[in-house]
C-alpha cells in the first residue's frame, strides 16, 4: 500500500519547537519533489515549505521564514519539518505531500504538482 504518513504533532507552547516527520510506505520519495502544507480551522490551506528532489528549498511563506526548516533523509524515505519559535498562529493540521512528477528542477507550494497526499498531523500551539 503506497502511503505518506505524518507525526510528530501536539500541544506546545508560544516558543516552543516541534520536528514533524513525513514517512513513505510502498514507495520511495527519492527523486521527488516532497510539500508541507497546513490548514487552519475555517481557512484554505496554504504551503509551507517544500524541498526538491536534489536538497534546495526555496523560501515561500514570510510568515515562515527563520523559524521552519525542510528536510529529507532519502536513506531514511522520510522528509522532516523542524519548527521553532511556535506561535499560536501556527496552530494547523500539517500535511506533507509528493510531486506526481519525477526530477523536478524545482518545488512549489502550490497544490498542483502534488497527487499523493498524508493524513495530517495537529499542531496546536497555546500562548
Amino acid at each position: 500500500q503506497l502511503q505518506l504518513v505524518e507525526s510528530g504533532g501536539g500541544l506546545v507552547q508560544l516558543g516552543e519547537s516541534l520536528r514533524l516527520s513525513c514517512a513513505a510506505s510502498g514507495f520511495t520519495l527519492d527523486g521527488y519533489n516532497i510539500g508541507w502544507f497546513r490548514q487552519a480551522p475555517g481557512k484554505e490551506r496554504e504551503g509551507v515549505l517544500c524541498i526538491s528532489w536534489s536538497g534546495y528549498s526555496p523560501n515561500y511563506d514570510d510568515s515562515v521564514k527563520g523559524r521552519f526548516t525542510i528536510s529529507r533523509d532519502n536513506a531514511k524515505n522520510t522528509v522532516y519539518l523542524q519548527m521553532d519559535n511556535l506561535k499560536p498562529e501556527d496552530t494547523a493540521v500539517y500535511y506533507c505531500a509528493v510531486y506526481a512528477a519525477l526530477f523536478r528542477s524545482r518545488c512549489t507550494t502550490s497544490n498542483t504538482p502534488y497527487n499523493r497526499w498524508g493524513q495530517g498531523t495537529q499542531v496546536t500551539v497555546s500562548s
